[in-house]
């Protein structure tokens, strides 16, 4: 399994999430690199650089033993604990950590990566902090499996329509999550490359010039195109079906439809939808 630039951004703005989520002061993770071995690449917190690229074996340590079982695992004092093994003693021990909780990442039943919170202290962690932990866990998944089924898409592996467009919007409502702005533009990029061939050369709408939509706009037209529900299309970009509805009319009026099948249809045309 390879990783890129990309990867490594999501799971530091993961660990961030993990850490407001948790109120743990340490996080730290990384990706499963090749077989079942993974190496902690990003640190957020951490005193020292003793766990930087360390490789983590599938059922050895806090981490190995999450990747082998796939769900959640605590320990409350690491050295001590009789739950794990103990290969990886000596980076922990010089940071400090005492408490840590680890949870798996996982993308089609697969483990991709794990995240780690962690004290210097000995104290329980209790169960809220393991749902947040595991919230920030999932948010790197679902940007997994969008990432993934974009490169797919631009290898050329051809998919059909439906596909294409459930990808772009899944693109396009997860782009407007995401605060590092060279992955917003990349992830950006991905959904111009996916809407190239459609547009057409000219790319105009009812024989006008191309139709001016806000980013907002075109999220709501993508998640409607891919069959969602206003309801559908809030909770995926995070808005209320009232605000959905405010940037769906706008759209509307913009490209002259009366409903929301012409609007897509006219999207389509002028170049803003595959």
């Amino acid at each position: 399994m390879t990783t890129d630039a990309s990867d490594a951004v999501e799971m530091r703005n993961a660990l961030l999430r993990l850490r407001r989520g948790t109120g743990l002061p340490i996080a730290f993770g990384g990706l499963l690199e090749a077989g079942q071995q993974m190496r902690i690449s990003e640190l957020s917190g951490t005193a020292t650089q003793a766990l930087r690229s360390l490789v983590v074996t599938s059922g050895t340590g806090l981490g190995g033993k999450t990747v082998a079982l796939s769900r959640p695992c605590v320990v409350t004092d690491y050295s001590a604990s009789r739950q794990i093994s103990h290969e990886y003693d000596a980076p922990v021990a010089a940071e400090g950590l005492r408490s840590v909780l680890a949870v798996p990442v996982v993308v089609r039943h697969r483990v991709r990566g794990v995240l780690y919170g962690a004290l210097r202290t000995a104290l329980p962690l209790g169960g809220r902090m393991l749902d947040a932990a595991v919230e920030a866990a999932r948010d790197v998944e679902r940007a997994l499996v969008v990432r993934d089924e974009a490169r797919t898409l631009v290898a050329g592996a051809g998919p059909g329509w439906e596909q294409v467009r459930e990808a772009h919007a899944a693109l396009r409502a997860l782009a407007g999550r995401i605060t590092d702005p060279e992955l917003r533009a990349e992830l950006l990029g991905a959904c111009a490359l996916l809407t190239a061939e459609s547009a057409g050369p000219t790319a105009e709408c009812g024989g006008q010039a191309r139709v001016r939509l806000a980013p907002r706009e075109v999220d709501v037209l993508a998640c409607v195109a891919a069959g969602a529900t206003n309801a559908v299309a809030a909770d995926r970009l995070g808005v209320t079906p009232e605000t959905v509805k405010g940037y769906l009319r706008s759209a509307m009026r913009k490209l002259r439809a009366r409903t929301r099948g012409e609007a897509v249809v006219a999207a389509r045309r002028a170049g803003w939808l595959p």
